[in-house]
């Protein structure tokens, strides 16, 4: 599943190049997740403003309004002077001036839907469940800790929980703890102040060098120019369980929690 860092890389990669661009065209595939919101016509003549990311969401703006757009489990967004015919997976082309914007989604969990703003309807939804962005002055040590302390679970499961800082998926969560020296079944409420603020700055670090990175491809991941992730080789414990710890003398080992593979040292990952 694209996470954060690759959503980033995504609009990196075609932002600049779309805003400012007028729309021509609108063409739909099969359906998404949710539907469009308006007819395709509606979006003709309109013009892309700064694309940004909230979360894993990105929001396209459009004239009065915009599209809300998630990669879901397996969706890529490409974007291109020229397209060749859309196949079956292709579900939504945004035709404009200076190329075309298209979701590919093999298995149609990714979604497209317009809003009058942000603010309104399911768009505001969706984005008022969302945690404080990890890059945000905001997600520091002393939000993290008055977090975790409101909460009984393995510390790995409330990283993934997406209500305290968003981001911080299943690798990152894993490489993240690592870095910090947290073994993740530890219990959120028994994380110290101290150890809190090492964890926010673990974050932190980790998804910054996963979008330097290019983002994590384990299957399938592109960003719109068609390029792949490389965080995965970097990785110091996600996907290397039986292999020398990078930090120590031990050895990786693979536990699961709630159906997610959890990668970790416990030699040097403390509870």
């Amino acid at each position: 599943m694209p996470e954060l860092p690759e959503v980033e890389v995504t609009r990196l990669s075609f932002a600049s190049r779309i805003e400012g661009a007028q729309v021509t065209g609108v063409r739909l595939g099969k359906p998404l997740r949710w539907p469009l919101g308006c007819p395709p016509e509606a979006l003709v003549d309109r013009r892309v403003g700064a694309v940004t990311r909230r979360g894993k969401y990105l929001w396209l703006p459009l004239g009065a309004g915009g599209l809300l757009m998630h990669l879901g489990m397996s969706g890529s967004l490409a974007f291109g002077d020229t397209m060749a015919a859309p196949g079956p997976h292709d579900h939504f082309d945004l035709v404009t001036g200076r190329g075309t914007l298209r979701l590919t989604d093999p298995r149609r969990f990714g979604a497209v839907v317009w809003s009058p703003s942000p603010d309104a309807g399911l768009v505001a939804t969706l984005l008022g469940r969302l945690g404080v962005e990890p890059f945000d002055a905001a997600f520091d040590g002393a939000h993290l800790h008055a977090a975790l302390r409101r909460r009984k679970v393995a510390v790995k499961q409330a990283l993934l929980g997406g209500a305290i800082v968003v981001g911080a998926g299943n690798i990152y969560a894993c490489e993240a703890l690592f870095e910090a020296g947290i073994d993740p079944r530890t219990r959120s409420d028994r994380i110290s102040r101290p150890r809190a603020e090492r964890l926010a700055q673990a974050v932190r670090s980790t998804l910054g060098r996963a979008v330097e990175l290019g983002g994590s491809t384990l299957r399938d991941f592109r960003d719109a120019h068609g390029t792949a992730g490389a965080f995965q080789i970097q990785a110091k414990v996600y996907g290397r369980a039986g292999e020398p710890c990078r930090r120590c003398d031990g050895t990786v080992r693979r536990i699961v929690q709630g159906g997610r593979a959890t990668f970790f040292c416990p030699a040097c990952q403390r509870r």
